[in-house]
């Protein structure tokens, strides 16, 4: 489990040879249909490289649209900060690419059904639609340098693998959006940070899970309010305290300890890592519940540092947050 998954591993199990043929073929056969029907010849202004989509439209503005060039899609709330952070990254770069990739923005509280679908536990989630294939990109706030990396990967796999060499965009329109664009720099990460935040998650990609650690403290040392560094260090030390455990170990103590608050703990972070989020929470909340004094307020850290795992704007956490104040009170 790390903080998000950069790499484009989605994209080498998708682009096995005969699912790529074929993909492609379909995406082939969309564009020419389309050039039979006068569509497609247009040149596209750089708003249209950011819609919003809904159930309604995914059919036509994703899928269809993804056997032309990359879809994109940023699954956000209106009360989720972290995506008030990624979302205009994602749009600026969407018009700097300049018509390789369109970005499709999908509200989950109005789309729980497409929300669903792919299977989304948090938000901020990018995926990408490629000739019809959904691939997952990463999830949470990431620095500007790791999206580029991600989104040039995605880019040269559509063109190399799938034949989408993205849409022409009106030059004109593109001048004349690119002053509007400029407000949104002062959101974006920049300096340091940008590389020190690569440098952690580079550390992860290679097991170094104490490099990583390292990485965001440096970051924290000097932004102490950095939501990414936070959210990778809580999860960098996650892995760090199981690294090297015996999960069915672990699970025995726990279940042959009911009272040991220690053995709930180290259970408690094993849950997490396997993705039994409520049953982490769950079992954390249990201990708070039946215990006093420094093994309570152990079990109570434990979770809280959990909860910074997963995010203060997941539902699941503003939950649990309930149920640990009637436990508590």
């Amino acid at each position: 489990m790390q903080p998000r998954n950069m790499s484009m591993s989605g994209v080498v199990d998708l682009a096995a040879v005969k699912a790529a043929q074929e993909a492609k073929a379909k995406a082939e056969q969309a564009r020419a249909e389309a050039a039979r029907q006068g569509g497609g010849g247009g040149a596209l202004t750089p708003a249209g490289l950011v819609i919003d989509v809904d159930e309604a439209g995914f059919e036509r503005d994703v899928l269809q649209r993804s056997t032309e060039v990359p879809v994109v899609i940023d699954f956000w709330a209106e009360w989720c900060e972290p995506c008030k952070q990624l979302s205009p990254v994602l749009e600026r770069l969407a018009v700097e690419y300049n018509g390789r990739f369109i970005l499709a923005k999908i509200d989950v509280d109005a789309n729980q059904m497409l929300m669903q679908q792919f299977g989304i536990q948090g938000i901020p989630a990018v995926f990408a639609v490629v000739a019809g294939q959904a691939l997952p990109l990463f999830q949470g706030a990431a620095a500007e340098a790791q999206i580029r990396g991600t989104l040039d990967q995605l880019v040269q796999v559509a063109e190399q693998r799938f034949g989408l060499t993205g849409l022409t965009v009106d030059a004109e329109a593109q001048a004349e959006a690119e002053p509007g664009s400029a407000p949104q720099a002062p959101e974006i990460p920049v300096g340091p940070y940008d590389a020190l935040l690569e440098a952690a998650v580079q550390a992860l990609d290679a097991g170094d899970l104490g490099g990583a650690v390292q990485a965001y403290r440096n970051v924290l040392s000097d932004d102490p309010g950095n939501t990414e560094a936070k959210l990778g260090l809580s999860q960098a030390e996650l892995l760090q305290r199981v690294q090297g455990a015996d999960p069915q170990q672990v699970r025995k103590e726990a279940a042959d300890r009911p009272a040991d608050v220690q053995a709930q703990i180290a259970a408690a972070d094993l849950d997490l890592v396997g993705g039994h989020v409520e049953d982490a929470f769950g079992r954390l909340i249990d201990t708070v519940g039946r215990t006093v004094g420094d093994d309570r307020d152990a079990a109570r850290v434990r979770l809280l540092e959990l909860f910074e795992v997963v995010g203060g704007d997941d539902p699941r956490v503003t939950a649990a947050r309930r149920a640990l104040a009637r436990a508590l009170f």
